[in-house]
């Protein structure tokens, strides 16, 4: 019976392995989805042969689950799609506690090994800590709490004073495990210091925490494999913690900045230092109407859609593919350029688009698109602010300055649609909204992409 047990897991982790890499692209994306489900369905079959198993506790826990993800696929709007993936993190990392911790209230502390308690210590700090900072996180997309960086005199000192005192409770529960109060101590810095380390991370850096509390979920669920002797655990947990954390340094290069200023740098909380070098935006803001944007679009030969978290908050993909499909239907070239970090996930933009029956092919990453604006007509900016400001290429006192954005401001004509004048997540006026190109079109933006939609069908 091992023998199939194993030959299970190996299947189940070639599996994944293949989908994984289909979902690196839209257009294999759902094919990977299935794969990597038909992958965990056979990990659980090769679980569900082990022996002393209690299946009635299991069933319930399957069909719970069913159900609560059932329901979930149903009533979570893609627009919530972020809060949906921290709350996901969050419950990998408290699965991984809870195991950890039933494992090591049930076995005899005479019984544990040093690599045995190793993991399991480990497997609960990072459980702890993921859980706690998901919720934060979830609560902040939510904006039940402010989404700009919440900062203390002395909050990296009260922090690192936490950290050590958790680590000192896990060495003294490493050497003298029948001491439970340890493990109480640890287990509830672990989980403080998950809130305490995302309070000051900003809405502009949340594609990054995702991703890093994905990759911080794989790793626990991957001390749980050790402590369970559980390869699918081990193997699955590996792929996701490496994923993660390729993901979060793909964000971080395409924000020109390091993990660590993303943890501990607060974006967004520095927005006077902009204004006050005196280098700020110049000149006037030019407001112009739906009908002024509908004289543009009769006369562009090309247009490519920006879309960002506006575009999301407003939901207005579908409104933007619709126009899309007219403008192509004119004989217009039409393209989305999508930033790496536009939205609040990682591939935000994209899943929106995709919702919307964009086609894949016309999809295309900062770095493949950027070239392009110089020789566009008409740039439609719906809803983005920090990924298309040039002051990140020509401030030096801003916040963002040195952030690869998009260069919109080249294109003949740029269009920016966008409720207010007012700042996004970095906190910084953005230089495009005063070029002498830009056309600012106030308003909701699904509202003024409905009205070009009508003013061309008429």
């Amino acid at each position: 019976m091992e023998q199939y047990i194993a030959y299970g897991y190996l299947i189940s982790a070639v599996l994944f392995m293949i989908g994984l890499k289909r979902l690196s692209s839209p257009a294999t994306a759902r094919v990977g989805n299935w794969i990597s489900m038909a992958a965990m369905a056979i990990a659980i079959a090769a679980t569900a042969l082990n022996a002393d198993l209690d299946f009635k506790w299991i069933i319930i826990g399957g069909i719970a689950g069913a159900i609560i993800g059932a329901v979930a696929s149903r009533i979570v709007a893609m627009t919530a799609m972020p809060e949906m993936i921290a709350i996901f993190n969050g419950c990998g990392g408290a699965a991984s506690a809870l195991v950890a911790t039933a494992e090591f209230v049930k076995l005899n502390p005479q019984a544990f090994d040093g690599f045995n308690l190793g993991t399991i210590l480990l497997s609960v700090i990072i459980g702890a800590f993921t859980v706690t900072g998901s919720i934060l996180a979830f609560i902040k997309l939510q904006e039940l709490i402010t989404g700009a960086p919440i900062v203390y005199k002395g909050q990296q000192f009260v922090n690192a004073i936490l950290a050590l005192v958790m680590v000192a409770a896990a060495v003294g529960l490493f050497y003298r495990p029948e001491h439970y109060t340890y493990f109480y101590i640890m287990l509830g810095l672990a989980a403080a210091l998950g809130i305490l380390l995302v309070l000051p991370i900003g809405g502009a850096d949340m594609p990054v925490v995702i991703s890093l509390l994905n990759s911080y979920s794989g790793v626990a669920v991957s001390m749980t494999g050790f402590v369970l002797n559980n390869n699918a655990l081990i193997i699955v947990g590996s792929m996701v913690g490496a994923a993660g954390l390729i993901l979060t340094k793909i964000m971080c290069d395409a924000m020109n900045r390091s993990i660590g200023n993303v943890i501990f740098g607060a974006f967004g909380a520095v927005s006077a230092v902009a204004a006050d070098a005196g280098d700020g935006p110049k000149g006037s803001v030019k407001v112009y109407t739906v009908d002024d944007l509908v004289i543009v679009l009769q006369n562009a030969d090309s247009v490519i859609f920006v879309p960002g978290y506006g575009m999301a908050a407003g939901q207005a993909q579908h409104v933007v593919r619709e126009l899309g499909d007219m403008l192509e239907a004119d004989g217009v070239d039409v393209k989305y350029a999508i930033h790496p970090v536009a939205g609040r996930m990682p591939g935000h933009m994209n899943v929106l688009l995709a919702e919307a029956d964009v086609s894949y092919d016309k999809l295309y990453a900062m770095e493949d698109i950027n070239d392009d604006f110089k020789n566009t007509d008409v740039v439609i900016v719906v809803g983005a602010n920090d990924v298309v400001n040039p002051g990140a290429k020509t401030n030096p006192a801003s916040p963002i300055y040195g952030m690869p954005v998009l260069n919109v401001e080249e294109a003949r004509t740029v269009v920016v649609l966008k409720r207010s004048l007012g700042v996004g997540f970095a906190g910084i006026d953005n230089e495009l909204f005063f070029y002498e190109n830009t056309m600012m079109v106030l308003g909701n933006a699904k509202q003024s992409l409905q009205g070009v939609i009508e003013h061309l069908n008429d």
